[in-house]
């Protein structure tokens, strides 16, 4: 077959119908629109490598989302008919423009389950930097990606609720009760410098917002000041929640 005739049928080829929105994501860059959470309607970024940015819509307007996404990332933004409803479910984040230490401080905090907070010595231990707190709190409060990567679900290492950057301390109890944590409960324990929940019946303490803590009943609970009294007294730690280093 002559190099003519293979052109002519490479003409008659089709394109299939996923190349056009591939191309143009490619081209374009990245997309935004607005998604309505249940506390927050926010803006979203996204591109073919996932979210790239999120900001909260009540208190800011479209321009002034569209105008920091240019700002930080330099890159074209344009509106989008509608979200892609599986854009949350992919767990896809771009975080290029984070550090190496940025996206691993973002990522361990991606898996903290709703309805559950961790501590920022909790982010820095389990990714293996136990003595870099305050940096993990300085990467959670540059999060590109608020909500969506819930740096909210994290607290001071004393149990204080903390700031949140979207909106500070009362945002961020409104958004931790609307995922079901008691913010007085938080607030009470940290005024005691109660750390841990164990349980008499499995000799298992555990973080006090674990979902294995929560079921544990009043009459069988224990609260714990510190690692060390809750070992002295013969609990070992949740495989879960994973509050302390295995012994």
């Amino acid at each position: 077959m002559s190099i003519t005739e293979r052109l002519a049928r490479l003409g008659e080829v089709k394109a299939p119908a996923s190349l056009l929105p591939a191309v143009l994501a490619a081209v374009v860059g990245d997309q935004y629109g607005l998604v309505s959470e249940e506390v927050w309607p926010i803006w979203v970024a996204w591109n073919r490598d996932g979210i790239s940015a999120v900001m909260r819509a009540d208190e800011n307007d479209e321009a002034a989302f569209t105008g920091r996404f240019r700002e930080q990332f330099g890159r074209p933004l344009r509106r989008a008919e509608s979200v892609p409803a599986s854009l949350r479910r992919s767990r896809r984040y771009d975080l290029r423009e984070q550090t190496p230490f940025e996206r691993l401080v973002l990522l361990k905090t991606a898996q903290i389950p709703r309805g559950e907070v961790r501590t920022y010595s909790w982010v820095a231990r389990e990714i293996g930097r136990p003595a870099a707190v305050r940096a993990v709190g300085t990467a959670l409060a540059n999060n590109p990606i608020p909500v969506i990567i819930p740096c909210h679900r994290v607290i001071r290492t004393d149990g204080v609720i903390g700031n949140y950057g979207a909106g500070g301390t009362e945002a961020k109890k409104e958004i931790l009760a609307a995922e079901g944590v008691d913010p007085a409960l938080m607030e009470r324990l940290a005024r005691e410098r109660v750390r841990f929940f164990g349980s008499r019946t499995t000799r298992i303490f555990c973080l006090p917002t674990c979902r294995h803590a929560r079921r544990v009943l009043p009459r069988y609970q224990l609260e714990f000041h510190s690692e060390g009294e809750a070992r002295a007294k013969g609990f070992r730690p949740c495989k879960v929640c994973r509050p302390a280093v295995a012994a």
